[in-house]
């Protein structure tokens, strides 16, 4: 009865294991760097801890929640026929095994790759799936689908380009997979679904609404997106700001059309709104950390735009989005309580807090990186706390799924 009542809908097999990974991945990264700065002793690691945060983060994390979101939303968007229970329960169990097993191939290899490969088939699996359903769309307006497939597929390249690091120790490999990663699946997907949904989430709620998603925009930000990824592919990385400005003014455009003023009347709705200022601001900290690096300037940015893109936007944006997946698709009322709303606004605090080395000199980066790990968890795990149970519980309404 459990597991029937967990796998009858994809967005429980997969927010999950999304949860646990989101404090287990910053438990084990804050006694990383306890154990750097000598407060504690872990096992020597087989794999650099930088990059297998980098892979926990980007892979290990994020895609839980985006395949979780894709395999409810996509099929409503196309009017195709739902994703088969053997396709998503199948990825689920591939992605897991991957990210479960990687945290002791950081310490022996073999295993890391192992992690690796199950995870990509996982991906692989879900972008069958989701394939699956364009093809037997019933609209004519796929965009949305069709961008947040090839974002995947950029995902499952970087992460095989991770897996050629792995094996052949060439960094021109990790930079691929980052750049990726990061450029060429993350923010693309998180853009796309934010031209999708916030508009129409807002106009829902708000009376007299209208919305404004411009398709050229959003074209425009996904080639810069992926053009940022080029450049630093190329070793360009100082003329990233080419990209990186067009990225930050039409995410503020966005962000002053779509009315965030108006959202702020309704917490759920507000989430959203706020976590897309991030994006403005992470895009705008890129380029001047680029300009930084292009001009000899004596500040070029640091980890700042990453954080601010990670933690800020993308954080944030998974915590507005899944809560409203989970409570919409529980059967409870759209409607952040205090307690979501002042863990939402916690972990805006983790991000801000993490920005200060970089935006503050003097600091010291390992005990800011630290507090920033502990509010993460706080915030994350009274999250999860409070949303996990949702996903094997029956709905409140007596409906399936």
């Amino acid at each position: 009865m459990l597991w029937q009542t967990f796998s009858a809908a994809p967005h429980r097999v997969m927010f999950l294991p999304g949860a646990v990974q989101g404090i287990a991945i910053m438990a084990w990264w804050l006694l990383e760097l306890e154990s750097g700065q000598g407060a504690l002793a872990l096992p020597v690691s087989a794999l650099a801890p930088g990059p297998a945060h980098a892979w926990l983060m980007f892979y290990g994390f994020f895609p839980f929640f985006i395949f979780g979101f894709a395999f409810t939303a996509v099929p409503n968007w196309l009017n195709s026929g739902k994703i088969s229970r053997a396709a998503y329960v199948g990825s689920f169990l591939l992605l897991t095994a991957g990210a479960a097993l990687f945290y002791p191939g950081i310490y022996h290899l073999p295993l890391a790759a192992t992690a690796i490969a199950l995870h990509a088939l996982g991906m692989l699996l879900g972008l069958f799936a989701l394939l699956s359903c364009l093809r037997g769309a019933t609209v004519d307006d796929r965009r949305h689908a069709w961008a947040i497939w090839l974002a995947i597929l950029a995902g499952l390249l970087g992460e095989l380009a991770y897996l050629a690091w792995l094996h052949s120790e060439q960094p021109t490999w990790l930079v691929l997979a980052q750049a990726l990663a990061l450029w060429g699946f993350l923010t693309p997907v998180f853009l796309t679904v934010c031209h999708r949904m916030i508009p129409w989430f807002t106009s829902r709620v708000v009376a007299n609404y209208v919305m404004i998603r411009p398709y050229g925009l959003l074209w425009i930000m996904l080639v810069a997106s992926l053009g940022h990824a080029v450049l630093e592919v190329a070793g360009l990385a100082p003329l990233t700001w080419l990209t990186d400005l067009a990225l930050a003014a039409i995410a503020l455009w966005f962000t002053l059309r779509w009315g965030i003023a108006r959202s702020l009347q309704v917490r759920l709705l507000a989430m959203l709104h706020i976590a897309f200022v991030w994006a403005a601001l992470a895009f705008a900290l890129s380029a001047l950390g680029a300009l930084g690096l292009w001009l000899d300037w004596p500040w070029t940015g640091g980890y700042a735009p990453l954080h601010a893109l990670g933690i800020g936007f993308f954080g944030s944006m998974l915590i507005g989005m899944a809560s409203r997946v989970s409570l919409g698709h529980s059967g409870q009322a759209l409607e952040a309580d205090s307690l979501t709303w002042w863990l939402f606004w916690l972990v805006q605090t983790a991000a801000l807090v993490r920005l200060l080395p970089d935006l503050l000199p003097g600091i010291a980066p390992y005990r800011i990186a630290s507090l920033a790990a502990v509010i993460w968890l706080v915030s994350f795990g009274a999250w999860a706390w409070k949303y996990a149970p949702l996903y094997w519980r029956p709905r409140a309404d007596g409906r399936p799924g």
